[in-house]
């Protein structure tokens, strides 16, 4: 419950600095930066990359990540991180080819997969896994994308460092306690289940403010 809170509460003071501040809100921001807050759309399917705390009643039993229709859903905010090897900088653009971490605001939990089978079509359950965002090893995921850095308006793909797996979404949909959502998945294969694109979200954009100074970055939101 308080991390729950802990990630509402920083929406809300993330909005309430933005106006105060007078921070840019636009889509000038042409790249996706580390330390950025978003939602990712499944191109294919058009649901978001959605978590909560409820927990599959199978396979693994961790908190179950699936994808929602809604737009402005909250649990569907995903903070950019590193990862326990490679830090990723605030408000640096983040590399094709570079592995991060996806931390859910609300409950604290990493994007994670493993071998369990997922629940409804039996491909590679996906799940939120850890403590405060720090879990193991199977938390890391690797950006693909076609360019230098990850474009805001591209088409990305999310592979997963351990098991080679790619983050996916196939149709499927629960019934309760989470009737219409659908299964989040990983599969070997890439395929347009596998698209995603970042849609609304709090940014971390690059400073312009000479080196030596205490932070180089400054917040950009689009939601």
């Amino acid at each position: 419950r308080s991390l729950c809170t802990f990630g509402n509460n920083f929406l809300i003071f993330v909005l309430l600095f933005s106006c105060i501040c007078g921070l840019s809100v636009g889509s000038e921001l042409r790249f996706v930066t580390c330390g950025s807050v978003i939602k990712l759309l499944n191109i294919k399917h058009n649901v978001r990359l959605h978590s909560h705390d409820v927990r599959y009643g199978s396979g693994s039993g961790q908190q179950s990540v699936t994808g929602v229709s809604a737009m402005e859903d909250s649990n569907s905010y995903w903070s950019i991180r590193g990862t326990s090897e490679a830090s990723c900088t605030r408000g640096t653009p983040v590399k094709c080819g570079q592995t991060i971490r996806l931390t859910h605001v609300n409950t604290g939990r990493n994007l994670h997969s493993h071998y369990f089978a997922s629940p409804l079509s039996s491909n590679q359950e996906v799940s939120a896994f850890g403590e405060e965002g720090e879990g193991d090893h199977l938390d890391e995921w690797t950006v693909q994308c076609g360019g230098s850095v990850w474009k805001r308006e591209e088409s990305v793909r999310f592979r997963h460092k351990s098991t080679d797996a790619l983050l996916s979404v196939t149709g499927e949909q629960y019934g309760r306690p989470i009737h219409g959502q659908m299964e989040v998945h990983a599969m070997p294969s890439p395929s347009q289940h596998s698209l995603w694109k970042v849609m609304e979200g709090i940014f971390m954009k690059p400073s312009d403010s000479p080196a030596g100074s205490r932070d180089h970055s400054h917040i950009h939101t689009e939601f």
